[in-house]
């Protein structure tokens, strides 16, 4: 392929609404999980742990989803809520594994957190094959369909990008719209960016640094599972080992640029989903296909090496707090 005709097939990739509607879609779990990172980090807990919590989303939303018709009787498409319902509760209960070491024990928060990608690993590839009877990847689940959003839907251009999604894509724009409102319009957005800025002044004037840090990591928890959720029961209907693959370390980078903020993490994300929607649509040019699926990574180590001198984190974070 000559240069002049590569140019004309990235100009057509770049008009195509169909690259923006990936680009949403691929961005969501990355989005939800920076998103819940945000929450957690601005009360002062590092968390590292997000690819352990997306996994343990995913391998629960399957396992929900799958049991809802096999076994508890739920039709097929109330199965895929329930399975979303198993993911969310889930992640919060594992996140708050995270919680009891880190604030609680007030061990190092980094260690606490890799340790839980292990543990996250190697209990969901045990337990695919305790729950479905096969090693690797479950069978396929009742997942969720596109729900175009009537008369909106219908927008040239636009209604294909923004509104002909699956339910769990409209959730992460939803959660970057009321998590930005929360955390800087409220007086418990106020208390945890408080927390993670100052905790012993925070404690001084009655608030709980304990129970907000325990609010931000649980949040982080719920998040994390919708976005393994999404996975699961919106981009491919089953689970499989690993599906994650870097993607919670993705959204820890997407959070970092995203300045700590939910609507930031949610743009930062949407630039991560761009770049893996051009590796999908730019396969088709005659490019070494090494550095078409390097793309999303290589992005991920220039952004944080553009972003880590401009953003600054909460001051408090990754600093256990003990109650005088």
């Amino acid at each position: 392929m000559d240069i002049a005709h590569a140019f004309e097939v990235i100009a057509a990739i770049l008009t195509d609404p169909s690259t923006y509607q990936a680009m949403l879609r691929i961005s969501t779990p990355l989005a939800l999980a920076a998103i819940g990172g945000t929450f957690c980090e601005r009360t002062g807990v590092v968390n590292i742990a997000l690819e352990g919590i997306m996994l343990v989303g995913a391998f629960s939303g399957a396992v929900f989803s799958y049991y809802a018709m096999a076994a508890w009787g739920f039709g097929e498409a109330t199965a895929p809520w329930i399975g979303l319902v198993g993911a969310v509760t889930m992640g919060m209960l594992f996140s708050s594994l995270h919680g009891l070491g880190s604030i609680h024990l007030r061990a190092d928060q980094v260690v606490v957190g890799a340790a839980l990608n292990i543990l996250a690993l190697g209990a969901t590839g045990f337990l695919t094959q305790a729950f479905f009877g096969v090693a690797g990847a479950s069978p396929r689940v009742a997942s969720f369909d596109p729900m175009p959003i009537p008369l909106l839907s219908d927008i040239p251009f636009l209604g294909q990008v923004l509104f002909d999604h699956t339910p769990i894509v409209y959730m992460a724009i939803v959660a970057a719209i009321v998590g930005q409102y929360v955390l800087f319009r409220t007086p418990i957005g106020l208390r945890m960016r408080a927390v993670g800025e100052h905790p012993k002044a925070a404690d001084t004037v009655g608030v709980s640094v304990y129970r907000i840090r325990y609010l931000g990591v649980l949040i982080s928890g719920a998040l994390g599972g919708l976005a393994g959720a999404n996975l699961s029961l919106e981009a491919v209907s089953q689970f499989s080992e690993n599906m994650t693959r870097g993607r919670g370390f993705i959204a820890l980078a997407a959070n970092i640029f995203g300045k700590w903020t939910p609507m930031g993490s949610w743009l930062s994300s949407m630039l991560f989903g761009f770049a893996e929607s051009l590796k999908l649509r730019t396969q088709v040019i005659d490019l070494p296909p090494e550095f078409i699926l390097m793309l999303p990574y290589v992005l991920t180590i220039v952004v944080l090496a553009g972003a880590m001198g401009r953003a600054v984190p909460p001051n408090a974070i990754g600093k256990p707090y003990s109650k005088q």
